[in-house]
């Protein structure tokens, strides 16, 4: 089981970031710099803090204990006079800001950019929204569910026959928050080496969308918007989901050629690799139903264990279908250490994401805790009044 331990320093050490976003994507973006040593601190209302402290399972508030690790938590009153003296004095000792209030939220606290890089020009600002900060419907607010749905993304998921489907979890939230590191890692360079913060205009929105952005220019050739396919692939055959013989799924992909190929020899089908429908990436698109269904007959002859056996000997890429409670404890995620067990005052431990990704030279870690709603206050405000 991993210990917290806070003496423990990443590359991004000496980074601080103050965080006035709630929910996922601003803290998707401050949970990596987080990992990586930056001192997030959380400015958070006293009543009930960040909102995603209430999503809970079980009674237990896991998403917070997830993606709030590593960070800090000071308990602000913004809209008091007090409460913005702080915060200013912190932003002039800060390298970062994220926030995520609808468009022209900061400026209504009278904390515009230009007055922030009058106070720290170096400073690099994440602004966070649906829609982004420019553009017809920069006014509006913009949750993940809606981003979802106009993006393309869900009109893409699913099966032809049934309505498109949304993502089971805060994907544009979670992709977004990643692009959002990215960025401000890219604008903290610039920073550090010419001592200009600027402004990340980072929507839902758009990061999503770069997911499925080829769909632009093939939509544009064929005139006609790509159906949902279910778990086919639209561009390369074969591709699915199957079920073995003992009611569990395999997944199976033959984008490249050779691998088509070698999956026609391993289900004992040859012949099929010069039939004009099977030939080929194109001719297998064309006729996928076909050659699923000849695909679909052999697996599903035979158990989960079979078929993954025999594939992995062929070297065919085909893998299981893994609910989160068969990743528990599946040797790959104990064996690379994806999954690892954390302290937690409540639970004793917590079954959480490793730090992602690995650096061999100057890793991640964990040094604390999700915090407490306000449990560094004192602490912070301490630090403060050292600072000029």
């Amino acid at each position: 089981m991993i210990k917290f331990d806070a003496s423990k320093a990443g590359p991004l050490h000496d980074v601080r970031v103050v965080d006035l976003s709630r929910l996922v994507a601003g803290n998707m973006l401050t949970a990596y710099l987080a990992d990586f040593g930056a001192d997030v601190i959380k400015i958070e209302r006293s009543e009930g803090g960040d909102d995603l402290r209430r999503w809970n399972e079980g009674g237990q508030p896991i998403y917070w204990k997830v993606y709030g690790r590593n960070k800090r938590s000071l308990v602000l009153d913004i809209k008091s006079a007090e409460g913005i003296a702080h915060l200013k004095k912190l932003i002039r000792h800060s390298q970062i800001l994220v926030e995520n209030f609808v468009p022209g939220g900061l400026e209504k606290m009278g904390l515009a950019p230009a007055l922030l890089h009058e106070l720290n020009p170096a400073l690099v600002i994440v602004r966070i929204s649906g829609w982004g900060q420019t553009g017809p419907y920069s006014h509006k607010p913009g949750f993940g569910t809606l981003v979802e749905a106009m993006s393309g993304f869900a009109y893409l998921n699913g099966y032809p026959d049934k309505p498109p489907a949304l993502p089971p979890l805060a994907l544009a939230d979670m992709i977004a928050g990643v692009y959002g590191a990215a960025g401000v890692l890219t604008a903290l360079r610039v920073a550090e080496r010419e001592g200009r913060g600027q402004v990340i205009d980072l929507s839902l929105f758009e990061p999503i969308f770069s997911i499925i952005a080829s769909e632009a220019a093939k939509t544009r050739l064929t005139g006609e918007a790509t159906m949902r396919a279910g778990n086919q692939s639209t561009h390369t055959a074969p591709r699915n989901v199957y079920q073995c013989s003992d009611g569990a799924y395999v997944a199976m992909s033959g984008s490249m050629q050779s691998m088509a190929m070698r999956i026609l020899d391993t289900i004992g089908r040859p012949e099929l690799k010069h039939d004009a429908r099977f030939a080929t990436n194109e001719g297998r698109v064309a006729h996928r139903d076909e050659l699923d269904a000849i695909i679909a007959a052999f697996i599903g002859a035979r158990t989960s264990e079979q078929n993954l056996a025999l594939f992995d000997a062929a070297g065919v890429t085909v893998g299981p279908v893994c609910s989160m409670k068969d990743l528990l404890g599946h040797p790959y995620t104990m064996g690379r250490e994806v999954i690892v067990e954390v302290e937690d005052a409540d639970m004793g431990s917590l079954p959480m994401h490793n730090v992602v990704p690995r650096l061999s030279g100057s890793p991640g870690g964990f040094r604390r805790a999700a915090p407490r709603l306000g449990e560094h206050t004192e602490e912070i405000l301490a630090e403060l009044s050292r600072l000029s």
